[in-house]
C-alpha cells in the first residue's frame, strides 16, 4: 500500500461515482475537496456519517469546498443505500458523489485500506479515511480513524478554516484554536514584517527563555 499522506499529490485516477465517471484532478480543480472513506454500504456509522456530511454540505460549500465519499460497493448499491442515509439524517439530501470500489484497487491508492476490518469474504475494507486536498491537488491533511470510530465534523470545519487561513497568511492555529480566536504569526516573520502585514497590532508572550517567538494577532 502506498504511504499516501500530507504533501503528497493524489493520484490522477478515473473513477466511478453515483454521479457517472469522474476523473479525480478534475474534480478539484481550483477548490478544496474532501475524500472520505467509509467501510461498507449499508453499515450503521458509515450512515450517520455520510448523513453528516449531507447535513455540513451548505457550511462546506460557503468555504469553497466539495465534497466527494467512497465506499467499497458498486454505484448501484450505493443509490439504494443513498435512501437510508436521507431518511436517517432528517432528509438532508446526499449531493455529493460516492465512488464505487468493489474491487478494493482504488482504496490501496488512495492510502484507504483498514488494516484489520475484513468483509464477510475475508477481503479489506476502507479505514475511515479523510483527506483533505488543496487546489494543487496535494494533500493538506489527513485524518484516519478505525471502522468502529465516527467522526466529528466540526473538528473537519474547524481545521478547514485553519488550513485556508495559514495558506492565505503566514500564521498558525495554536492549541484548542477554533474562528475568532487569535493565531499565531509564523516564526518566519521577522518583527518588521510582522508590523507590516498585521496593521492591527500583536501581543508577544513573555517567556523565560527572553525569545519572542510567541506572537499573537486577533482578526485574521
Amino acid at each position: 500500500m502506498p504511504g499516501l499522506t500530507i504533501g503528497d499529490e493524489i493520484p490522477k485516477l478515473r473513477v466511478e461515482t453515483t454521479h457517472g465517471t469522474i476523473n479525480l484532478h478534475d474534480y478539484v480543480g481550483d477548490s478544496y475537496v474532501i475524500l472520505f472513506s467509509h467501510p461498507g454500504d449499508f453499515t450503521p456509522v458509515c450512515t450517520t456519517e455520510l448523513g453528516m456530511m449531507a447535513a455540513y454540505a451548505g457550511k462546506f460549500a460557503e468555504r469553497g469546498v466539495k465534497l466527494i465519499g467512497l465506499s467499497c460497493d458498486d454505484v448501484e448499491s450505493h443509490k439504494k443505500w443513498i435512501k437510508d442515509i436521507e431518511s436517517y439524517n432528517g432528509g438532508h439530501k446526499v449531493n455529493y458523489p460516492i465512488i464505487a470500489d468493489p474491487d478494493r484497487k482504488l482504496i490501496k491508492q488512495l492510502n484507504m485500506v483498514d488494516p484489520d476490518e475484513k468483509d464477510p469474504s475475508g477481503n479489506n475494507v476502507p479505514s475511515r479515511a479523510l483527506h483533505i486536498v488543496g487546489p494543487d491537488k496535494k494533500i493538506k491533511l489527513s485524518f484516519l480513524y478505525p471502522g468502529s470510530t465516527g467522526r466529528n465534523m466540526e473538528e473537519v470545519v474547524r481545521v478547514l478554516e485553519s488550513l485556508k487561513r495559514a495558506a492565505e497568511h503566514k500564521i498558525a492555529t495554536p492549541v484548542n484554536w477554533k474562528p475568532g480566536d487569535a493565531v499565531v504569526i509564523a516564526p518566519s516573520v521577522s518583527s518588521n514584517e510582522t508590523k507590516k502585514m498585521f496593521p492591527q497590532g500583536f501581543t508577544t508572550a513573555e517567556l523565560p527563555s527572553g525569545k519572542e517567538y510567541l506572537r499573537f494577532v486577533e482578526g485574521v
